[in-house]
C-alpha cells in the first residue's frame, strides 16, 4: 500500500512539473518564438532539433514521403507516402480525419459536452454560434488529441461540400490530458476553426472543430486558398462552398493539437473506437445514418 501511494505522489508531482512548464509560461511569446525558432533552415539547428525530438517522443519518419527536411518545422509538417493511410470507402462511414488519440465521446447533452470527466462546456460556447451548436444539440461527439510526433495534416472524413468556416482567436493553452483536468472550458479558450461540411449524398452537415495549442497557434486550411487570412482578433464566419473527397489533404495544424468532431442526432460512434485508443486517418469513426442515404 505504502508502495502504491508513492507511486501515485510521484505521477501527481510528474504532472505538477509537466502543467507548470507548459501552462505557466507567458503561453503567446513562447508559441510566437517556436514559430520563428522551427523554421530555422540551419543544417545545425534543424539536425539538432530533429535529434532532440526523437529522443524524447515516439516520432516515426519511416512513412514520411520526404527523409529530409528543410527545418523542424518541415518535419512537423511532413507528408506521408502515397498509401500510407488507406482510406475506408464505405460511404456509410464517417472516417477519422487525422491520426489521433481518442479522448472523451459520446452524445452532446442539452448542448452541453465533456472536455474531460466531470469538467464540461457548452458546445455553444466553443461554435460561437447558437443556431449551429443547435445543429448537434443532441448528437455525437468525438475527441481527437494529436500528440506532438504525430503527422499532423487532417482530411475530410467523407466526400462533401465545405459550408463554412469560423475562425475564432483565443489562448494558447496546451490541451494534453493534464491541462484538460485543470482549466475548465479550456477548448472554448483556445483559438480555434469551426468548419462545416455537408456530407455528399446525404442530407446532413457535420463540424470539424479544429482547436489550437501552445507552440501550435496556426491552423492552416488548403481549400481558402493562400491569400485567405482567418487568423483575426474576435470572431469571424467565412462562407465557403468547396468540395472536397473523403480523404483529400485539408489542411494542417504547425505542431500538435485537437480535433472535435460533432455530428448530428441519428449518426452512431464506431464500436471499435474508444477513450485512449489510437486511430488513424481513414480508419472509421461514426456510422451515417441508413435513412439519410435514401434507404
Amino acid at each position: 500500500m505504502k508502495t502504491l501511494r508513492s507511486a501515485i505522489a510521484m505521477i501527481s508531482r510528474q504532472e505538477d512539473v509537466n502543467f507548470l512548464l507548459t501552462n505557466r509560461i507567458p503561453r503567446r511569446l513562447a508559441t510566437r518564438f517556436f514559430g520563428w525558432f522551427s523554421q530555422l533552415e540551419h543544417p545545425l539547428v534543424r539536425d539538432l532539433s530533429i535529434g532532440a525530438w526523437r529522443h524524447f517522443a515516439d516520432l516515426d519518419l519511416t512513412e514520411a514521403r520526404e527523409q529530409r527536411f528543410a527545418s523542424l518545422h518541415d518535419c512537423f509538417i511532413r507528408r506521408l507516402k502515397d498509401g500510407a493511410r488507406p482510406i475506408d470507402p464505405d460511404p456509410d462511414l464517417l472516417v477519422s480525419p487525422c491520426d489521433a488519440i481518442v479522448g472523451v465521446s459520446g452524445s452532446v447533452e442539452d448542448g452541453q459536452v465533456l472536455q474531460i470527466k466531470g469538467f464540461p462546456y457548452q458546445l455553444q460556447d466553443l461554435l460561437g454560434d447558437e443556431e449551429h451548436a443547435n445543429a448537434y444539440r443532441n448528437g455525437p461527439y468525438m475527441t481527437l488529441r494529436l500528440t506532438s510526433a504525430m503527422y499532423h495534416r487532417f482530411h475530410p472524413p467523407h466526400d462533401c461540400r465545405v459550408e463554412s468556416v469560423t475562425y475564432i482567436s483565443g489562448d494558447t493553452w496546451n490541451v494534453n490530458p493534464i491541462a484538460l483536468k485543470r482549466i475548465e472550458r479550456l477548448f472554448c479558450k483556445n483559438e480555434r476553426a469551426a468548419i462545416r461540411v455537408r456530407l455528399a449524398g446525404t442530407d446532413h452537415s457535420i463540424t470539424l472543430v479544429a482547436v489550437a495549442a501552445i507552440l501550435v497557434a496556426g491552423i492552416r486550411l488548403n481549400f481558402l486558398g493562400p491569400c485567405t487570412d482567418v487568423r483575426r482578433n474576435g470572431q469571424q464566419t467565412t462562407r465557403v462552398d468547396v468540395a472536397l473527397a473523403k480523404g483529400e489533404e485539408m489542411g494542417w495544424f504547425q505542431h500538435g493539437s485537437t480535433i472535435i468532431v460533432f455530428a448530428p442526432e441519428g449518426f452512431a460512434l464506431a464500436e471499435s473506437v474508444h477513450q485512449g485508443h489510437r486511430i488513424h486517418v481513414g480508419e472509421p469513426l461514426m456510422r451515417v445514418p441508413r435513412r439519410s442515404r435514401g434507404f
